[in-house]
Formats: C-alpha cells, structure tokens, sequence
C-alpha cells in the first residue's frame, strides 16, 4: 500500500505570511466611491444624520377596538341581539322574539335565589324557547343554555366551554347550530 502524500508534499504551494495587497480591481465588498455619493447617485446611502425627516416612520394606525371589548350589555343589545335575529331569520324562523333580561334560571327543580343575565328567545306562541345565561356578565365567562317545548326547561347545558376567545360570529353560529340540533329551524 502507498503512503498518502501530504498536499506540502505534492508540490501545493503553502499560503506565505505577507500581508494581503490590495488590487484597483473593483469588488462586490467595495462599492464605488462615486455611486455612493449622495449628490451623485440618488439611491445612495444617506448617513443617518442626514436622513430627512419625511424618511422617520409613521406612527401605526390603531385597530378600531373589537365590538367584542364593548361593555357587555351593549354588547349584546348593539351587536348579539341584531345579529342572533337576523341569523334565526335566515334559517325559516321569521317570528322569534328574543329577550335580554337579568333573572333566575327558570329551570325547573332548580331553585336559585341568584340572577343572572339571559337572553330569552321564543317563537310559535311560546311552544319553543331557549335560553343563554351569562353568570358572570362577561361574554368571555361562564355561559350556558337551555331549552324547551312548552315547559320549562329541564337542564342546563354548558355553552361554548372550549373556546379560547369568543366572537360575536362565534356566539351566534354556535347557537343556531345548537337549535338546528334540537331540528328547530329551517324544514326540521
């Protein structure tokens, strides 16, 4: 087997310990001095002590704040209410009568002295209604529904538990898809 050669030993020339030169061969590194020249070359670089004022950054516009950020009960009377009754309309139900009040929980067996706000909506003479609670006032809190045929209401189910934030849009396509499921709206 041969021995292998080293590159010294193959006749490579080993780099010297000169300083570099420097050639008048133009780089990529090295721009020309002309074309960096402001009152040459309007592309080229300002320094920063010259930049005009026009070139400072504009402030950023401000979002307009969420209907959501809204204090609660103008939430729901401005936005939810309007909304929720457009929504059931579109799905066959022209006549539901949709309440915001701060009562008890009208479940039966269930005896509560606390009030909380709901929104009540009924239609067919009363025979169908829902409820929505909102405990803590807050659309971002504790909600729940309920619901019933010409009874009270039974149970009281949670609503909308899982979701890190709630939308107006959220709100109102989560409950016409729970009354869908109750064969509710439209030809159910």
């Amino acid at each position: 087997m041969a021995e292998e050669t080293n590159q010294n030993q193959a006749g490579a020339v080993t780099p010297s310990n000169d300083a570099p030169v420097a050639s008048n061969l133009p780089t990529a590194n090295t721009p020309d001095p002309k074309a960096a020249n402001p009152a040459v070359n309007p592309n080229a670089a300002v320094p920063a002590t010259e930049k005009p004022a026009a070139a400072a950054k504009a402030p950023k516009k401000e979002k307009p704040p969420a209907v959501e950020d809204k204090p609660f009960e103008e939430f729901i009377q401005q936005e939810y209410l309007p909304a929720l009754q457009k929504a059931i309309a579109q799905e066959g139900v022209p006549d539901v009568e949709l309440i915001f009040a701060k009562q008890k929980y009208p479940i039966a067996g269930f005896n509560s002295a606390e009030e909380c706000w709901q929104i009540i909506g009924s239609w067919q003479n009363g025979q169908r209604q829902f409820n929505v609670y909102f405990p803590d006032a807050d659309i971002q809190g504790k909600k729940a529904f309920s619901c019933n045929e010409g009874k009270k209401p039974s149970t009281l189910e949670s609503f909308l538990i899982d979701e890190r934030k709630i939308t107006l849009d959220l709100l109102v396509s989560r409950l016409v898809y729970r009354l869908n499921g109750q064969k509710w709206l439209g030809r159910n």
